[in-house]
This record gives structure tokens, sequence and C-alpha cells, in this order.
């Protein structure tokens, strides 16, 4: 992390009722438009998606554990007033459970609330993009929520203990250097483990690149190749993408 997580609290609780604001406002023109990143999904389905996300993780929240059963039936509720009530209810349990609450997460090195402040803020941006795709209204992204995003795929969401039994369509066996805006990760991959760092050294097979919003919307498969630019292996490329793939769908 940048900084402490409870200086960087208010910075996400900022983006994530932006970001939640602007995919409401969005759904509103139109819940049947199709979602090109996402085939299958309509514009309804994004919005029941990330409302059911908020209230799983104000569950979370409350009990500091996974909900179980879960998801309660949602099917004949109004998607819109669904998704506000939703977002309100998370913005507050964010807010009641500070940064320091102990709480289930996926994260094996972050076992508190402060982690669902990122994780909101980053699922919200993502899935307006998606809304916004669909009606092909696309606003920009805060350069820092971008940044700190491609952060944050990288690790935990890739690089996490997840591939220790070798539960990959990629091995990749090779190191990927990622860097945006100043800032750059070594990724190294086999079948088993991914290992990520954040600095520039070493040899690599391949370097991707690009402004922060399109590495970070490329890494999430909302935005194609010519989003980035990249040099060396174009294969390791490819299969580094459908590593991230796996992990993030």
């Amino acid at each position: 992390m940048l900084c402490p997580m409870t200086e960087l609290a208010g910075f996400y609780l900022e983006q994530l009722r932006a970001e939640s604001a602007r995919l409401g406002e969005v759904g509103r023109m139109g819940l049947d438009a199709a979602v090109p990143s996402c085939p299958g999904w309509t514009v309804e389905s994004v919005v029941r998606h990330v409302a059911t996300v908020y209230l799983h993780k104000v569950e979370v929240l409350r009990l500091g554990a996974l909900p179980d059963p879960w998801p309660p039936d949602f099917g004949g509720r109004d998607a819109l007033e669904l998704y506000d009530e939703a977002r309100a209810a998370i913005v507050a349990a964010l807010e009641a459970a500070g940064t320091e609450r102990e709480t289930w997460t996926f994260n094996p090195d972050d076992k508190t609330s402060g982690f669902w402040y990122r994780r909101m803020a980053l699922e919200s941006v993502v899935h307006r993009i998606d809304v916004e795709q669909a009606h092909d209204v696309v606003t920009p992204i805060d350069p820092a929520l971008a940044l700190d995003g491609i952060d944050e795929l990288l690790f935990p969401n890739l690089g996490g203990p997840w591939w220790e039994e070798g539960d990959t369509a990629h091995p990749l066996d090779a190191a990927v250097r990622i860097t945006a805006d100043g800032r750059s990760w070594t990724v190294r991959a086999d079948a088993t483990s991914v290992v990520v760092s954040q600095d520039a050294g070493g040899e690599v097979a391949a370097e991707i690149f690009g402004a922060a919003d399109a590495v970070f919307l490329w890494l999430w498969g909302r935005l194609d190749d010519s989003a980035i630019q990249s040099a060396g292996d174009a294969d390791v490329v490819q299969e580094f993408r459908a590593r991230v793939a796996e992990c993030t769908t």
C-alpha cells in the first residue's frame, strides 16, 4: 500500500460513493443494453451483481465471516431499487466497521475491514465501466484509483496462494513486467505459483506498459490489446492475460 489504510480510507470511500453513484446513473439509461466485455450480460445483470456483492460484504463485515447460506433470493426485487439500497448499506457498513475490525477476506496478508474499503471501490469502478461501455458513455477513471487497481489485481487477486495445485490452463512459466505512470511490477509465474514484486528489476520475457487506466482495464478484460503497448514475446503477453482472466472471472 502507498500509505496506511487509515489514511486511505477516506479516498476509497469517496471513490466508492462516486463510482457507485455513476453506475446507478448509467443503469437508469436502460437495463436491457448488452455489456460488450461480459457476453450474455446486460446492464441489469451488472446492477444485480454489484448489489449482491455489496450486500454480501455488508454481511461479511457484520459477521466477521462468510455468510452461509448465501445469497438470499433477490429475484423478485426491482434491480435499481435493490442496488440503491445496497450501495447505501455498504458505505454505512464500512463506516461503522472502520479499518481495523477483524473479518474474513481473501487476502492472506490482510484480515481487516480495511481490505473491503479498497476492494469495494475497485469493484465499483470496473462495473461502472461495464455499464458505461454498454451505453457508449465511458468517462475517465481517477488516475490514483487506476494505479492502485493494478496493484490490487496483481496481489492478492493474481499473486495469492491459489495455484499450488497447478489448477491453471496457462502455466506461463515466465516473468512479465508491467509499467504504468512511472510505477512498475514484475510478475514471475509458473504452473503452481505467482510471485509479484513492486520493482523493475531482472530480466523478463515480456513487458506491458501504458497509462494506468488503460493497463488497469486491459488487465480486467475491459479493453483489448490496442489499449496497451508491449514488448518482448507476444505469446507470453497473451498467456499472461489469460492467466489473469482465470483469477478475475
